[in-house]
């Protein structure tokens, strides 16, 4: 990574990333993405920099849930086209052997 802060509300914020709604900064303005990072755990770090001051935050994505993980792989073996569970209208693509979601970084099942 690199000097990025930490967010507190991190809870909130991912709801409204989720959501696709602008996400205040702590600073005044809004976050705007730069880039996603997937990592080694299952978890992914998104990039935010504030509009305003430039200062850049990172966000933890929390790995799929097991239900998640299910609602996928359920779609799949119906030979269906599947889509994020937390970000609606997105669908997953092949990553090697993974599905993941380009808007979170997320695994949500192998195939």
């Amino acid at each position: 990574m690199g000097d990025e802060l930490q967010l507190e509300n991190e809870k909130q914020l991912l709801k409204q990333y989720y959501a696709g709604q602008q996400m205040p900064s702590p600073n005044g303005g809004f976050l705007m993405l730069l880039g996603i990072r997937a990592t080694d755990d299952g978890t992914a770090t998104a990039i935010f920099e504030c509009n305003v001051s430039s200062l850049r935050y990172r966000v933890t994505i929390p790995k799929a849930t097991r239900t998640e993980r299910k609602k996928v792989r359920e779609v799949l073996e119906a030979g269906e086209d599947p889509y994020c569970p937390r970000r609606p209208g997105t669908r997953l693509v092949r990553a090697g052997k993974d599905w993941v979601c380009r808007e979170c970084g997320i695994a949500y099942a192998r195939g």
